[in-house]
């Protein structure tokens, strides 16, 4: 064992091991229990991955304390995720008091053709997450609209969450608001508005792959969407005012409040909106005999918000639609990130994924072969990490030296970093982004991922370009050798 205040590097062997172990357990885990792997048995693997990262690291000088800080530090950098879930939760509990939720439905079983639902879906979702830049807002208010109109018209659920996704990751690729693209730029070192110029070719053609995708797979509805309103009409009292809550916080996103101020905010717009609208069903939902009605109403909606709603309309269908929600409802998926992101910092501390990527740059002889390597570098981290952020700050830094000495300018490495940390995150059941739009849209991970067309073409088509030769532009002084020698040539 080496010397516990200076760690010896690992092994690529070593590096490997705690990686594919975890790879494995979890393929153990979808083999024994299938989608349900994700209640719990996903998150046994992940811990003793984490376990087998915690014995290398000690082997090569680590201490356990500092192995366990950089565990905690990783789960600390996810609790932004988590309380964005949280408030997801609850805002889907009291849109579904409030009528909200339905209402969403109501109108889209109204406007939506059928035939062409899953390319207006994916339409919707890229052109609202265009104007906002987050995916995570997009999936937790109109897709889950989305998702429920899906159900009505009989509708596939995996291919709609697909739709859903592929939108909403377009506008998190290449809106100068998305966190993600503003990192991606700020890692290698680019100039922010030249990485969504460049991101934008391969995000556009993704997208308008994605387009013709769904486009192709659309067709007739399997259920009439003109009864399940009469029948939403039945129980509801259906009005523009319910679709307030999703105004405000579409309104909330465009000024850049914070994610979870926004979501939370429309949460408790939702539960308002309840107490004004259907006082009865509120305080009918909270059972509170012997209280003041004030109480009563607040009770309803504090169970919303913590538990989610119940519907008992007495129609089926309906109700299983209006049922859901609440904060509680999340605590599973917070299990899966916190244990995935405490094994991200293991294998981050110990030096794993650093050790596997500068193997990996070594052997890339050629550009491409190198936009080849941090694309995979990517996924891999999004694998191993379980953060969309360390997938794209760790490759960043770990390949900017690399691409500087190839001459290319930093927003080639912007651009391939972007175009496959972002979309793969959600890709990954474990990872924070792949758990939260399984949590949120209600479909199992690897059951929409061979739908999900923009997030599996993204990273292809930055690999392409890097193997073709397209838009590898050069850096500012490269630019000018090249010229001079091209000059003295002619």
């Amino acid at each position: 064992m080496g010397d516990g205040d200076r760690p010896q590097s690992l092994t690529v062997a070593e590096a490997i091991i705690p990686v594919a172990a975890l790879i494995l357990l979890i393929a153990l885990s979808y083999y024994l229990f299938g989608d349900a792997g994700a209640a719990g048995p996903n998150q046994i693997a992940l811990v003793i991955a984490a376990l087998i990262a915690v014995v290398i690291g000690r082997r090569r000088g680590h201490t356990l304390a500092s192995l366990n800080e950089a565990a905690a530090a990783s789960v600390h950098s996810g609790i932004g995720a988590i309380f964005i879930l949280f408030a997801v939760g609850a805002l889907i509990g009291t849109w579904a008091l409030s009528g909200t939720l339905v209402a969403m439905v109501y109108y889209g079983l109204q406007l939506l053709n059928p035939d062409y639902f899953y390319v207006t879906v994916v339409a919707i979702c890229a052109i609202v997450s265009a104007s906002i830049g987050s995916s995570w807002t997009v999936v937790g208010t109109i897709g889950i609209g989305l998702m429920g109109i899906s159900a009505n018209i009989g509708m596939d659920p995996a291919i709609t969450a697909a739709a859903v996704i592929s939108g909403a990751y377009f506008g998190d690729t290449t809106s100068p608001l998305s966190d993600s693209a503003n990192l991606a730029a700020a890692a290698a070192g680019a100039d922010l508005y030249a990485h969504i110029r460049e991101t934008a070719i391969t995000s556009s053609v993704a997208v308008a792959l994605a387009l013709g995708v769904f486009w192709w797979l659309g067709g007739p509805a399997a259920a009439e969407g003109t009864d399940k309103a009469a029948v939403i009409a039945r129980s509801f009292t259906i009005s523009p005012v319910l679709i307030l809550p999703l105004v405000v916080v579409v309104v909330l996103a465009l000024v850049k409040v914070p994610p979870f101020t926004t979501i939370f905010t429309g949460a408790l717009a939702g539960g308002l909106l309840a107490v004004i609208i259907a006082p009865e069903r509120v305080a009918a939902f909270a059972a509170a005999e012997g209280v003041p009605y004030a109480l009563a109403l607040l009770k309803g909606v504090w169970q919303a918000l913590a538990s989610g709603y119940t519907s008992t309309t007495g129609e089926a269908a309906l109700d299983q639609l209006a049922s859901r929600g609440g904060m509680a409802s999340m605590l599973t998926t917070v299990w899966l990130i916190m244990a995935a992101l405490a094994f991200g910092g293991v294998i981050e501390k110990i030096g794993a994924l650093e050790r596997l990527m500068d193997r990996v740059i070594r052997v890339a002889r050629s550009a491409g072969a190198l936009i080849g390597a941090a694309v995979g570098s990517v996924v891999v981290t999004n694998i191993a990490t379980a953060d969309q952020y360390i997938a794209i700050v760790l490759p960043g830094r770990m390949f900017k030296s690399a691409f500087a000495g190839r001459g290319l300018a930093p927003v080639v490495l912007s651009r391939t970093i972007g175009a496959a940390g972002t979309p793969s995150s959600a890709l990954v059941p474990w990872n924070s982004c792949g758990a939260y739009m399984a949590a949120t849209l209600g479909v199992p991970t690897f059951d929409y991922l061979p739908y999900a067309v923009f997030n599996l073409a993204s990273p292809l088509l930055a690999v392409a370009m890097g193997l073709i030769g397209l838009r590898l532009l050069r850096a500012p002084e490269m630019a000018e050798v090249v010229a001079s020698s091209a000059a003295r040539e002619g």
